[in-house]
């Protein structure tokens, strides 16, 4: 259940930084359109979205690799003075519908440097072009890749929105399936139920200046395919207490003006009846994803938690 001791509220109002990006944000063209119907129209004549190129400036700071998995791209960024002890596998968000963003460059850079560990990055295909099993048969296979070179005990996996869901489920595939396991579960603002079920999702909506429940539910549907959106199997917040019981010790970042702070809040009570070490870090006024504006003290304030996590 949840207690004092899961929950904690790291800080009581934006800065200054924050509030000023926030309102910059709100002025641009949504990421999403803010309904399911625009959603639809706009994902029927796209094309097909690439991956925000990694910066030239990378080559230069960091050891880059760039590899394959069930034949699709990842890259692999270790400090200058070799391969950290750690080894995050870290999951880009969109929606499973978009690729790589420039922003999501600055926060596996910040990772890197701040905390000297390793940091994969599949390229996922994105849906509905490609499909969830081959996102899956990815993830699959850089977890096996690693962990045949690296103590999966020193693995973290990791992601943001749509990719904390995706790193939540390999979790839970790979502790189902009973082999190597990794060490621990970080999650930034998880996407952990597709249907957006809750009702008090509604009272945070107003104040989301990038999501909205209609586009999300649409954006699941196309993710999940011929499944039921509402399973388990696409919605991790509803997998079993057995399950759960079964995943390593777990950290959620989220912000309160963030859609996702509710099915957080649930999430972390249910990892903890399971037994599992699991806290959640909430901030108040932050956007989704607030961790990619990577200057503001709230970005600084989780890779530091992160950090401390690694330690423990």
């Amino acid at each position: 259940m949840l207690s004092d001791t899961s929950i904690e509220l790291r800080t009581a109002k934006p800065s200054l930084l924050m509030r000023t990006i926030r309102w910059l944000m709100a002025k641009r063209k949504p990421v999403f359109p803010h309904t399911a119907r625009e959603f639809e129209a706009h994902m029927a004549r796209r094309d097909l979205p690439t991956d925000a190129p990694m910066p030239d400036k990378f080559a230069d700071k960091f050891t880059v690799e760039r590899w394959e998995a069930a034949d699709q791209m990842v890259v692999t960024l270790h400090p200058k003075a070799g391969p950290g002890a750690w080894h995050m596998i870290y999951f880009h968000g969109g929606g499973f519908i978009l690729p790589m963003f420039k922003e999501h460059w600055p926060l596996v850079a910040a990772m890197v440097e701040r905390l000297g560990l390793s940091v994969t990055v599949p390229l996922y295909e994105v849906v509905p072009e490609s499909s969830h099993e081959l996102q899956d048969d990815l993830a699959d296979e850089v977890f096996a890749k690693l962990a045949g070179s690296h103590d999966p005990s020193r693995i973290i996996l990791n992601g943001d929105s749509a990719g904390g869901h995706m790193a939540l489920s390999l979790a839970l595939r790979l502790a189902r399936a009973g082999g190597p396991q990794p060490g621990k579960l970080a999650l930034f603002a998880p996407w952990l139920d597709l249907t957006m079920a809750d009702e008090a999702i509604r009272a945070v909506e107003p104040h989301d200046i990038m999501l909205k429940i209609g586009t999300l539910r649409s954006c699941g549907e196309m993710f999940a395919g011929d499944r039921d959106p509402g399973s388990a199997e696409c919605s991790p917040l509803y997998s079993s207490k057995e399950d759960l019981a079964l995943l390593p010790p777990t950290r959620i970042w989220t912000g309160r003006h963030d859609l996702f702070i509710v099915d957080s809040r649930t999430f972390t009570g249910k990892l903890r009846d399971a037994g599992i070490d699991a806290k959640l870090y909430e901030y108040e006024g932050a956007p989704h994803v607030f961790m990619a504006i990577t200057p503001t003290k709230e970005s600084k304030d989780t890779v530091k938690l992160l950090g401390d996590f690694l330690a423990a």
